[in-house]
Parts: structure tokens; C-alpha cells; sequence
């Protein structure tokens, strides 16, 4: 399985503009910076000291260092933490139902629209009831390279890009494939401040 390599290419200064102005009028905060480290300052300065957050599996997070600071520095309520800590074989209800509805989501998707949409594929689909709903507040990093056409080319981008990327990964830690078995497309948020999307200048994540 070989990745199309031209969805790993930065957005023009165009088409992140017209992606900002749509997302914005879509009712997501938007915010646009230069670099990871500038991403990290930035979901640092918004997460309250002591609140409950959940950072989702993303190669985005790992790569700017956000989801080491977040479940390892003893300044949030890791969720992630109290999970790693349950056993999935006796405790499997209770962990989906504590992941589900976190006061904090931090992650990031797989393909932003230039008319403002985002999609997010997913092997298992269990960060997709906190990012469409149930999460409180939801902080998406993402790397320009994933800014697309449309939603078409975002499905693209998912199976031709993505997912021999994220396959590959899954051999080497899991010693399994992986799947796009589900996938959530948000195309607006109806309420304000929930959502906030971190665009960032640099190739970050798949």
C-alpha cells in the first residue's frame, strides 16, 4: 500500500485563508501559527491548570510534545492516564463511557475543506462521541498539509495518504493493520466556543 504523496504537501497562503474565513464562519474558533512549538504555547495557554483532558492517539501530539506535557506533567486530570490504568478485558463499559464525554478534547483530523468542514477517520471510531459531541471543549491541531478542496478529495486524502501511512504505523507498534472503519465529518458547530481549530505551518502528523 503506497502513500499519494501530494496531500503531504503545505496549503497555499490562498487556500489557508479561505479555509480560516470558512471554518470561522462555520462556527469554529480558529487559530493560525507558524510552527508545533507555537502550537504547543498555544493549547498550553487555553487548557485550565487541573482540568480534566483527553488527548486522543495522534501523531500530531506526539510530534510537538502536547501529549507529554499534558498526561505526565501532574498539571491536568489526565484521562488518558486513568485508562492506561483500567483493564479493557473487565472494565471495557466503564472505559468507553469515561472517554466518551471529557471536559477537554485535544486532538487533531485527518482533512480540512477550504469551505470549512472536517473529517476524521478512525480504526475503532472511540474519540469520535467526544470530538462530535459529548466532549465539553475540543482543540484540534492540525498541520496545513491536510487543508483540501473539498470533501471528496478529503475522502481522498484519507485512503490514498493517511491510511498506508497509519497502516505502517499500526505493523510496527501493534503488529496489526489498520482500518478507516468509521468516519465523522463535521461540517459546522452549533455551539459557540466548543470547538478550536489550531492551523499550523508546518507538516505535522499524517
Amino acid at each position: 500500500m503506497q502513500s499519494n504523496n501530494q496531500f503531504g504537501e503545505l496549503a497555499s497562503g490562498g487556500q489557508l485563508k479561505e479555509a480560516v474565513i470558512a471554518l470561522e464562519k462555520n462556527g469554529f474558533d480558529v487559530e493560525v501559527v507558524e510552527s508545533g512549538v507555537a502550537a504547543k504555547e498555544k493549547v498550553l495557554g487555553i487548557l485550565p491548570e487541573k482540568a480534566e483532558v483527553f488527548t486522543m492517539t495522534s501523531q500530531t501530539l506526539e510530534q510537538i510534545g502536547l501529549s507529554e506535557v499534558v498526561n505526565n506533567s501532574g498539571k491536568y486530570d489526565s484521562v488518558r492516564n486513568k485508562l492506561n490504568g483500567m483493564d479493557r478485558n473487565t472494565q471495557s463499559r466503564e472505559m468507553a463511557k469515561l472517554g466518551a464525554a471529557p471536559d477537554w478534547v485535544v486532538s487533531s483530523v485527518h482533512a480540512i475543506t477550504e469551505d470549512g468542514h472536517l473529517l476524521i477517520a478512525s480504526n475503532t471510531g472511540s474519540q469520535l462521541s467526544a470530538e462530535a459531541y459529548a466532549g465539553g471543549k475540543v482543540i484540534f491541531v492540525v498541520g496545513t498539509q491536510k487543508i483540501v478542496k473539498n470533501t471528496t478529495e478529503g475522502l481522498e486524502r484519507i485512503y490514498n495518504y493517511v491510511l498506508p501511512l497509519e497502516d505502517e504505523r499500526a505493523q510496527k507498534a501493534y503488529g496489526m493493520h489498520s482500518n478507516v472503519s468509521k468516519i465523522l465529518i463535521i461540517n459546522k458547530e452549533i455551539m459557540p466556543k466548543r470547538i478550536t481549530v489550531i492551523l499550523v505551518k508546518e507538516r505535522l502528523g499524517f
